[in-house]
């Protein structure tokens, strides 16, 4: 038996109204199975797909998949969908909580932006300088000059964080192979390359990689956008509390993601993740 429904495109984390990372949204979403929605999430073609319904311990349920499966946390997901049904006129600005798989998670939606809470940061080793280097086709100078370490951090998604000189962010080849091998091998959902600003308005200029997941790159990441904050207050701004991160430029999409940090003494007590975004149409899918 064929059954249909309506999916929301969204494209989350624009920057000026522009470039951004779409996300499907389903809104009162029927009760599938996980084969049904990643079947879904195929159909949609974009990197995640949010799967929304009414909680019973916190105000909204939301599952999300990519095209090859579920993963635990999306943010640029999350904020497409508590974007779409402020602009749907389903909810009020305000404070709400979302039950994910990565826990309960506050959403806090304001006129034109939603701010997401994460999960305090967990660090772990990542892979080493070399075989990142040759999974990048960059020299090893790239990164031993940044004096910074590669490592796994999670607000919600682990990410393998990679610090590069500036002007090696456009010159990467990746092996997707390789960096999906490593992905499984440091148990993490992407890699999360970054190189630093030359001024004050951007923190960061970010590219990622997931080809685990079957997303070979993406042009926003809300979840690494939260890692990565952690990451720089831990090494290089310690005690910062704001951050602007730039990504998609390589694929022709710029988005801006916009971090902040609260902390006790040195310890980081809350990671917030904030952006602005869009919707663009709609789809009606058929399934089984």
């Amino acid at each position: 038996m064929h059954n249909s429904l309506t999916v929301l495109l969204v494209n989350a984390f624009t920057d000026n109204g522009s470039g951004g990372n779409p996300a499907g949204v389903v809104l009162g979403a029927p009760n599938l199975t996980r084969e049904q929605k990643t079947d879904i999430a195929r159909q949609v073609g974009y990197s995640e797909t949010a799967f929304v319904q009414t909680g019973s311990d916190a105000d909204f349920n939301v599952e999300f998949f990519t095209p090859e499966g579920e993963v635990d946390f999306c943010g640029h997901a999350t904020l497409a969908t508590f974007s779409a049904m402020r602009d749907q006129g389903l909810l009020q600005p305000g404070r709400y909580p979302q039950r994910t798989k990565a826990g309960l998670l506050g959403i806090e939606i304001e006129t034109n932006v939603v701010r997401m809470d994460q999960t305090l940061p967990q660090t772990r080793p990542g892979p080493a300088v070399d075989d990142v280097c040759r999974a990048f086709g960059i020299p090893e100078a790239a990164i031993r000059e940044t004096q910074l370490p590669i490592e796994t951090v999670s607000t919600g998604l682990p990410d393998i964080i990679v610090p590069v000189a500036p002007g090696t962010l456009a010159q990467l080849q990746p092996d997707f192979a390789s960096l999906a091998e490593y992905s499984r091998d440091f148990e993490a959902i992407s890699f999360h390359v970054f190189e630093l600003g030359s001024d004050n308005r951007i923190t960061a200029h970010c590219r990622n990689f997931a080809p685990l997941y079957g997303i070979d790159e993406e042009a926003a990441t809300g979840s690494a956008g939260g890692a990565l904050s952690c990451y720089l207050a831990q090494h290089v701004f310690p005690g910062k509390r704001k951050f602007r991160f730039e990504q998609g430029l390589a694929m022709g999409s710029p988005s801006s993601i916009e971090a902040a940090l609260e902390y006790s003494g040195q310890t980081i007590t809350r990671v917030s993740v904030q952006g602005k975004a869009t919707v663009i149409g709609q789809r009606d899918i058929t399934y089984t």
